[in-house]
């Protein structure tokens, strides 16, 4: 019997720990098909456009070409002129004339383009040109962005709670090494003085194997006359406690072998379960407690981490403009100042972007939850505070 039961409570641990993943593996592997499937979307579309030589190109290489007939030898007398000439002549420039449609938009790059749109960053580099594309490109953010933020959200509790349990268990063992240090013998006698007398009180509480009725119990008590009645009183609670235990333990019994006995109601079991996990989507990230600097910390770190390892294929980047990249990239603001030679690399770290993402998503709740505790305590200040009354002196 015992061989058997374990194969069987693999099985069950096995399955619980299977629903419990299943949501979040849901949400990962929705937005993994959705940005595949954009990506075979606007390869198709902005990769097979035709390029055509319209009229603003040959004006801008007319233009071109009598800056440069007309510009004389010395640089010195021309060099405002011509500044002032090439500027208004790149306020033109189109970036599409010189570039090669199917290398932009194969399949790596459009998938680059769509991790830019549904995670809000948009770096400007990339954008659709055809008509089709964008509006292909505003309904695929209608559904894509909130998708994101499903994700996020969902990672987030995730992260939220690993956060929590670790700042916790760093808390109980600084409090520990603290009480450890400053207890003294007082408190350690009168920490054995109240352990002897609480197993005093348990050798003299009244045992109950059965439940029975009160009536039985105060029978079957023949020293039980002899007591004082608050010792009664304290016995008769005590048995009452005994009592309603046994009762919930066969309660409990009963239904555990109900929801064995019967797989169908296990199994509906289970999906409540399931959906309880969807209904507890944010709650974790609401509870989560922890400073400020230590998030600031952790954001540092992990964005450290990536611009040491960027700079390693983007040979125009340094550490210092990994470091900005990256943090214009995971707090989404995207300028496109920068831009990346080689995208096909960087979209291996999705799921880095998606991880800091959240970082900084938990960073800004804490800001915001800490904020808004600050105008709280400056708008009660300035409500409690009473105003001096005058003094009006006689005349």
């Amino acid at each position: 019997m015992a061989l058997t039961s374990q194969p069987l409570q693999g099985k069950k641990r096995c399955k619980k720990i299977f629903w419990a993943v299943f949501p979040h593996a849901c949400f990962i592997l929705s937005l993994v098909i959705y940005a595949f499937l954009g990506a075979l979307m606007f390869s198709h579309i902005e990769g097979n456009r035709k390029v055509n030589s319209s009229e603003a190109y040959r004006n801008f290489l007319q233009g071109l070409w009598s800056i440069s007939k007309n510009l004389s030898d010395n640089m010195t007398e021309n060099e405002e002129v011509f500044k002032e000439k090439i500027y208004n002549l790149l306020g033109t420039f189109e970036q599409e004339w010189f570039v090669d449609p199917k290398k932009i938009w194969n399949f790596f790059g459009s998938l680059f383009f769509c991790c830019t749109v549904f995670t809000t960053v948009g770096y400007g580099n990339t954008y659709p040109i055809t008509r089709a594309g964008k509006y292909l490109c505003m309904l695929y953010a209608l559904f894509g962005i909130p998708l994101m933020f499903l994700v996020l959200t969902d990672m987030g509790d995730i992260l939220a709670t690993v956060l929590s349990k670790c700042y916790n268990e760093f808390r109980k063992l600084q409090s520990k090494i603290l009480d450890s240090k400053l207890c003294s013998v007082f408190t350690c006698k009168k920490e054995s003085e109240t352990k002897s007398r609480r197993s005093l009180l348990m050798k003299s509480k009244v045992v109950i194997n059965e439940p029975l009725s009160i009536v039985e119990v105060l029978k079957s008590q023949s020293a039980f006359k002899r007591k004082p009645n608050q010792y009664r009183n304290a016995e008769i609670f005590e048995m009452l406690i005994a009592r309603e235990k046994e009762n919930t333990k066969l309660s409990r019994t009963k239904s555990i072998e109900r929801w064995s006995s019967c797989p169908e109601l296990e199994r509906g079991k289970t999906m409540t379960s399931v959906i309880e996990n969807f209904d507890k989507i944010g709650k974790e990230l609401e509870k989560l407690d922890v400073p400020i600097l230590l998030m600031i910390l952790v954001i540092f770190v992990y964005i450290s981490c990536a611009a040491a390892i960027l700079p390693k294929w983007e040979t125009n980047l340094d550490f210092q403009e990994a470091f900005y990249f990256c943090f214009i990239t995971l707090t989404t603001i995207g300028f496109g100042d920068t831009q990346l030679q080689h995208p096909r690399f960087f979209l291996f770290l999705s799921l880095y972007i998606i991880i800091g993402m959240e970082i900084v998503f938990i960073a800004f709740k804490l800001g915001q939850d800490r904020l808004i505790a600050f105008y709280k305590k400056v708008i009660s200040f300035c409500g409690d505070k009473k105003i001096a009354p005058k003094k009006i002196y006689p005349k």
